[in-house]
């Protein structure tokens, strides 16, 4: 038996054996064995062409209202809880517009999009120690993250490019 036989066949006996271990043990199995991701939840409220941002002690630079989420905590639950934390707000968070995977830093923000009306009042809260609001071009003193979610989301505005299979060609 040649060493790629013998490879397959062993990969197909790990992966029977994994379908056949207990629900907690194929979890414990898998966070031994893969990466950890941090999961977030964040807000970017837009009026009239400006977003608003925080200064947070904990952060690197001005950042988006937001933050981890709990477990079992669903994404809308949790912008709705740390925008009410951070800055008092009670919003409805609506559909999220993007998901930001920052592989470097291992982490997954889900990310809302609330657009006002009109520019609220905001009682910080003692995680946010100052709350401006800067178009997308003014906001140079950001954090990494709060950079690569309005990134994300500059990129949905623009053309979508369709999936493709890869390699067609050479498959007969």
């Amino acid at each position: 038996m040649d060493w790629a036989t013998l490879r397959r066949k062993a990969g197909t006996a790990a992966l029977v054996g994994f379908r056949v271990m207990p629900g907690p043990l194929k979890r414990a199995a898998v966070r031994v064995g893969a990466p950890t991701f941090t999961a977030g939840a964040v807000c970017i409220l837009e009026h009239d062409g400006a977003v608003l941002f925080l200064w947070q002690p904990h952060r690197e630079g001005w950042s988006l209202p937001g933050g981890l989420m709990g477990r079992g905590e669903e994404a809308a639950d949790a912008v709705r809880r740390e925008v009410a934390e951070e800055i008092g707000l009670e919003i409805d968070p609506g559909d999220p517009v993007t998901v930001n995977v920052d592989v470097r830093r291992q982490g997954v923000d889900v990310v809302f999009r609330v657009v006002l009306d009109r520019r609220p009042g905001l009682e910080l809260a003692t995680e946010a120690r100052k709350a401006r609001w800067f178009t997308p071009e003014e906001l140079e003193d950001a954090d990494r993250d709060t950079f690569g979610i309005m990134a994300s989301l500059a990129a949905l505005e623009g053309p979508r490019r369709p999936g493709r299979l890869l390699g067609a060609a050479d498959r007969g």
